[in-house]
């Protein structure tokens, strides 16, 4: 786990430790209700006063998992789809992670909108490890 950095206060500092799983497997941490509704009152408490940085290992599933998840919960009139869109235009290896999706979705009652457009944005190219990229806080009503 990354430590908090200096200057960062730990209320602004959210970690979530969890292996990078869509399903339960014995012996590894699976994403849960319970780590999807910090994120996301995590999120709702944002004064978006200052950039927010959403990072894993690899920053290819869980991270652009949570950042969608984000975007969703900051945007509830804008289509699911729209923002994964543009999550698949900033980062061509983001591979959201499903499982988190899938509770967020339930979380945030969207109807299964948000594991929809996850789908329809395919998994991203094979890669090790992603680059860095912005994903809008706000998006206009669709």
């Amino acid at each position: 786990m990354i430590e908090t950095p200096e200057g960062v206060a730990p209320t602004q500092h959210l970690r979530i430790r969890v292996n990078d799983i869509a399903e339960v497997t014995p012996g590894l941490v699976a994403p849960d209700e319970a780590m999807v509704r910090s994120l996301i009152l995590f999120g709702a408490n944002w004064t978006e006063d200052s950039p927010m940085v959403v990072h894993c290992w690899a920053g290819i599933s869980r991270s652009t998992a949570s950042a969608f998840i984000l975007a969703c919960e900051r945007n509830p009139e804008t289509p699911e789809l729209t923002i994964a869109e543009t999550l698949r235009a900033a980062s061509r290896f983001a591979h959201p992670n499903r499982r988190f999706v899938a509770l967020a979705d339930d979380l945030l009652g969207r109807g299964g909108r948000m594991v929809d457009a996850v789908a329809a944005i395919g998994p991203g190219e094979p890669t090790l490890e992603n680059h860095p990229f912005d994903l809008p806080v706000r998006y206009l009503a669709g």
